[in-house]
Parts: C-alpha cells; structure tokens; sequence
C-alpha cells in the first residue's frame, strides 16, 4: 500500500497547536449531537487527525445554505470522518471514503457517533482516486464533500479524474482548504480549468476557504 497521502511533508513549524493532533481524541458539537473522534497520529499521521477544514466545511453546511436532507453524498478523503457523520446527522445518505490503510480506523468513528437509526445512512466504502471507479456510478451523487484532500500534488490528476466521473450537471462539489503554497492554487486552476468554480465562506479565524464547484455547464448559476 503506497502510503504517501498518509506521511505529508506539511511544513508543521507553521501548524497552530500540532499538540492537539496527539490527542488520542477531540470532541466537537454538530446537528444536536456531540460527537467524539478518535485520533491516531502516530500510526496513520495526517489522514487520523481532524484539520481546521473539516471543522470549517461542516460549520458552513450547519450554517443551513445547502440542504442536505435526502440527499446523496460522498465525501473524498475522509480521513476521521468527521465530515460524512454530520453530513449523516444532517440528514444526507452518505457514502464515506478513503484508502483502505485507514478503513477500519474510519468505520470505527462512524459507527461510535451515529445513532442507530443513522446507521443505515451512512455507508464507508474504500476509494483511492483514479482507480477502480467503476464501483462508483457515475453521476449518482448529488453532493461531493472534501476537506484538506488537496495538499499532495502527486495526486491532483487522479482526484480531478475522481470528480469528473462521480459529477453529473446537478452534482455540486464542496471543498474546504487553506491556501498555503502555490501548489494549492495551481490545483485550483486546475478545477477551474474543469468545472465551474466559485468561494462560498471564508473562516478568517482559521484561514480556511470553501469552495463550490459543478460542471462548466451551470457557469450562469454561479
């Protein structure tokens, strides 16, 4: 298992509080719940830990500007799965997924924070970007969800290739994500060069940005 997403060369002298991602767990409030994730640094490094752009993302979709109730979703990279359970709580069917390396850790928080009647919203399933996806239907989701998934550029083809084949016209993408060197930008122009981009919040307490996109096509909706 190639596990370069996993082992990032993040500049971490420039991380506020890396002490927190050493907690065994933290503990947040979303959609009337409290939900505690586990962490796993040492063995599974940044893809265990929950970043400032999760907590973003699912702040701004608690904010009520999308409508996520009976809707299906999938979340890319997700790493705790923080995102995909308020996502979950929130009313969506959602399909969480990572690489296989972090499956079991990802399952585990799942079901710890979802009650039983959202159990069955809620499914984990392993995608690594650009292969095998054909186990995904095209176009069959109405939300794509990605939190800090845009920091390795080895891998911005395979994910642009994920997003084309999961998008149909009404597919909406939301990306959280700091911008903090060129390579962040350079994946940007990338999606812009692909689907129709605009910002849709800004968290200046945490320097974090969310993004919309959807295919060119609904550019005069934007």
């Amino acid at each position: 298992m190639d596990n370069k997403m996993a082992l990032v060369p993040y500049d971490y002298s420039a991380v506020w509080g890396l002490q927190k991602f050493h907690k065994s767990s933290s503990v947040y409030h979303f959609a009337n719940h409290t939900i505690q994730i586990k962490q796993n640094w040492r063995q599974l490094g940044v893809a265990a830990v929950v970043w400032d752009a999760a907590v973003v993302l699912c702040t701004y979709l608690e904010m009520g500007s999308i409508d996520l109730q009976g809707h299906s979703v999938i979340e890319l990279g997700a790493g705790t799965g923080l995102l995909g359970i308020v996502a979950t709580l929130l009313g969506a069917h959602v399909t969480i997924t990572d690489r296989e390396a972090t499956l079991e850790f990802l399952k585990s928080n799942v079901q710890a924070n979802l009650p039983p009647d959202f159990q069955p919203r809620a499914v984990v399933k392993e995608l690594t970007w650009g292969r095998n996806l054909g186990n995904f239907s095209p176009g069959k989701f109405d939300f794509i969800l990605g939190a800090d998934i845009i920091y390795l550029e080895d891998t911005f083809a395979d994910l642009l290739q994920t997003l084309e084949h999961l998008c149909s016209e009404h597919t909406v993408i939301l990306l959280s994500c700091r911008i903090r060197y060129e390579r962040d930008q350079n994946f940007l122009g990338m999606l812009k060069g692909r689907f129709s981009v605009c910002e849709v919040h800004y968290d200046p307490s945490k320097d974090v940005h969310v993004f919309k996109a959807q295919k060119s096509i609904h550019k005069e909706d934007f």
